[in-house]
């Protein structure tokens, strides 16, 4: 009998390789007294509402193909904290972090809107990850191949105390992080609700992956935008939603980060 030899994909190995051709410092300056605490999110309104804050000063850009992306700083409770718009999509939202933490920062905490897929868990609570399923490409070049990478628990603790002590409403659950918008079936939906996922984004997994690969603490957390627990989609106005609410998420961001 003919053995066929199993193809094994680049996601497979059981070994991060090393060394890097080249880091994020050989190609990013570290920038002197860059705050320790950095904040990002996708909602480029409310990047806009806090930059144009009199208190706010731009002190880096990362640079793209796709156009510059500058960084601010902002002083909350005597403390200056970093604040950029992130990318959307994984491998985009990993390169800005690297940046930032060649630039200097230390601690950091990202937030941004998800699909939900169990609308009735979630409600209008902040989601807090435990896990994400990787269903993405970037977070197999820093951490060692699993089905979900669990989120830090002492960052889950700090992040629970900081929503209790702020009075929001919150669950915890998994999340399920996909590289193709597009190509969220019916028949995976289903399947992630039934392994427990909350929400449905595009970055979470290898947020936690490229965090845990260089020591940075990290906190995510998500809110509802469109629904995807019924067979016909509901959308919301990501724009408006993140408007509406920008001023609480980005303290609460802000709080989070002064508490890891």
């Amino acid at each position: 009998m003919e053995h066929t030899k199993k193809t094994v994909t680049v996601f497979e190995k059981t070994e991060i390789s090393e060394p890097a051709l080249f880091s994020p410092s050989d190609t990013t300056k570290r920038i002197e007294n860059f705050p320790e605490i950095c904040v990002s999110t996708f909602s480029e309104a409310i990047i806009q509402k806090f930059s144009s804050l009199n208190t706010a000063v731009k002190i880096a850009e990362l640079y793209t193909a796709n156009g510059m992306i500058p960084v601010y700083k902002i002083r909350y409770k005597d403390t200056e904290i970093a604040f950029y718009l992130s990318r959307v999509g994984a491998p985009a939202c990993v390169v800005g972090f690297e940046e930032v933490v060649a630039m200097g920062a230390k601690k950091f905490v990202l937030f941004g809107s998800c699909g939900v897929l169990d609308d009735d868990k979630v409600k209008d609570r902040i989601i807090v990850p435990v896990s994400a399923v990787r269903d993405e490409g970037t977070s197999y070049h820093y951490v060692a191949p699993s089905p979900e990478i669990e989120a830090d628990s002492h960052s889950i603790q700090i992040l629970e105390n900081v929503l209790k002590n702020c009075g929001y409403p919150y669950v915890k659950g998994k999340t399920w992080t996909s590289d193709a918008i597009y190509r969220e079936t019916i028949p995976t939906i289903q399947e992630r609700r039934r392994e427990g996922c909350l929400a449905a984004e595009m970055e979470c997994a290898s947020m936690l992956a490229v965090s845990k690969y260089r020591q940075i603490p990290f906190i995510q957390f998500l809110y509802g935008a469109d629904n995807l627990s019924s067979d016909k989609w509901e959308i919301r106005d990501l724009n408006l939603y993140g408007l509406t609410n920008a001023e609480k998420y980005m303290v609460l961001a802000f709080e989070c980060g002064l508490a890891l």
